[in-house]
């Protein structure tokens, strides 16, 4: 089994816990990343006392798509994958030591994978930072992206935290330079949203938050959904 990690937040690692005692696995990823797990995290450690240990592979960058020109459905197909620096911050958890020898470009990533012609491009964590990440939603057959807050006020409202959406590394949905506004028109695949907040409104089907994404041609992400390309 491949695993890629897209940033280190403990909600893209803890999980990794837990798989290590059902099947052998491989994780993708930037250097960044394995080195807090390595350095800082000695819990970590048992990925490498596993049976057997987990693999690590770093994973390349791309700036631009640098899809196949054209799939020939005579050759074997290849699997492709590609990492896209988002910018981003590193969690607070990791020290100040560490992280001022980190590189800022690897703290959060998006994915990008083809396969027998088809392409997919992932962000569960969209900081808003660059905009490299819309080239490769022009041209992805399926989009996974950022959807956790609506708002950028949202946790402040709620009650649930004084920062912001975008203090914490999400794009909110909605607002001015929000993913509704940003989102390429002329981006003409499947657009599905996730890692979605339970502070997000748009989880209630009867509200007009949830409405709106829907008339923006994006699908909300479930429990055991499925992508048929």
């Amino acid at each position: 089994m491949d695993i890629y990690l897209t940033s280190a937040d403990v909600d893209s690692l803890a999980g990794l816990l837990h798989l290590r005692e059902f099947q052998p696995f491989k994780i993708f990823s930037m250097p960044a990343i394995r080195r807090i797990l390595s350095e800082e995290n000695a819990m970590f450690h048992v990925l490498g006392r596993a049976t057997p240990p987990v693999q690590w592979f770093s994973l390349p960058f791309a700036t631009q798509p640098n899809w196949e020109k054209e799939h020939d459905p005579s050759e074997v197909p290849k699997f492709v994958s590609h990492a896209i620096s988002l910018g981003g911050e590193y969690p607070d958890y990791i020290s100040r030591n560490l992280r001022a020898s980190l590189p800022p470009t690897e703290a959060v990533i998006a994915l990008a994978f083809e396969f027998a012609g088809k392409r997919i491009f992932i962000a569960p964590t969209l900081p808003g930072h660059n905009t490299h990440w819309k080239n490769w939603v022009e041209s992805s057959d399926l989009v996974l992206i950022d959807g956790t807050f609506w708002s950028d006020d949202e946790l402040i409202k709620t009650g649930r935290s004084k920062k912001t959406a975008r203090q914490i590394g999400h794009l909110p949905i909605s607002g001015p330079g929000g993913l509704l506004e940003q989102y390429p028109k002329s981006g003409k695949g499947r657009k599905v949203l996730l890692h979605i907040n339970n502070t997000n409104p748009i989880l209630d089907e009867d509200s007009a938050e949830h409405r709106a994404v829907l008339d923006a041609g994006f699908e909300i992400a479930y429990d055991g959904i499925e992508f048929p390309l």
